[in-house]
């Protein structure tokens, strides 16, 4: 992996403001990709996960999604340093699950793959739209991509995965919208805590339809909010 700093992104402060998260790009309050999709989920959506707390119990259900949040988080700090060149693979040769976690993501997902860093932990924003933070952005497998990191309890379909899929889409068209760029791909690396490991991709026509797909919502949430 090489790092080449093509672009500058904006520093950004964040916010929320009744339970919507919002990016301070210049003097605007943008709101986040993350906000959009929870904003406008489908009935069956809802249900769906009314239905997984019901039958799992409330405490429970929020003891694991508070532990599932903060292995995520402690995965994509590691993920970033290594990126940042602070860390190297003998710094994860322990049994701290996400640091595994991590490890599995980068041998099988990241070395001599990503070609050529652009940049972590990137605010990428649509102006006068939307915004938010992708994890990498760069060169993956020959095409100029997103790159997103996710953990999970149990193995992924594609199916199950459209709130990803709208997100990484979602920076996409904020990144080619403000730097010309030529991004024709989004990747998204999972490790379950069983550390399997899993990529989905979407490129092309399809990311297109992914990108129209999320502006639908993002009409939907403005109507929701009288936003025009």
């Amino acid at each position: 992996m090489k790092w080449n700093r093509k672009f500058v992104y904006p520093k950004s402060i964040r916010s929320t403001d009744n339970g919507i998260r919002r990016y301070l790009i210049g003097e605007k309050k943008l709101p986040s990709v993350t906000s959009i999709l929870d904003k406008t989920k489908s009935e069956e959506d809802k249900a769906a996960l009314a239905n997984w707390v019901e039958r799992t119990g409330l405490k429970e259900s929020e003891a694991i999604v508070k532990a599932a949040s903060n292995r995520g988080s402690k995965m994509h700090a590691y993920l970033e340093s290594f990126l940042l060149g602070r860390e190297n693979l003998s710094f994860f040769d322990d049994n701290e699950q996400y640091k595994i976690m991590a490890k599995q993501i980068i041998e099988k997902g990241l070395i001599n793959r990503f070609e050529e860093v652009w940049g972590v932990e990137c605010t990428l924003y649509k102006p006068d739209s939307y915004s938010g933070t992708c994890d990498a952005v760069g060169v993956y497998d020959g095409r100029e991509s997103i790159i997103d990191f996710k953990q999970s309890n149990k193995p992924k379909k594609f199916e199950y995965i459209d709130s990803w899929l709208l997100q990484t889409a979602a920076y996409s068209l904020a990144h080619n919208t403000v730097y010309n760029s030529n991004i024709t791909a989004c990747v998204i690396l999972v490790c379950t805590v069983d550390n399997l490991f899993q990529e989905f991709k979407i490129q092309g026509s399809e990311l297109i339809t992914y990108q129209n797909l999320f502006l639908g919502r993002l009409k939907k949430f403005n109507e929701m909010n009288n936003l025009g």
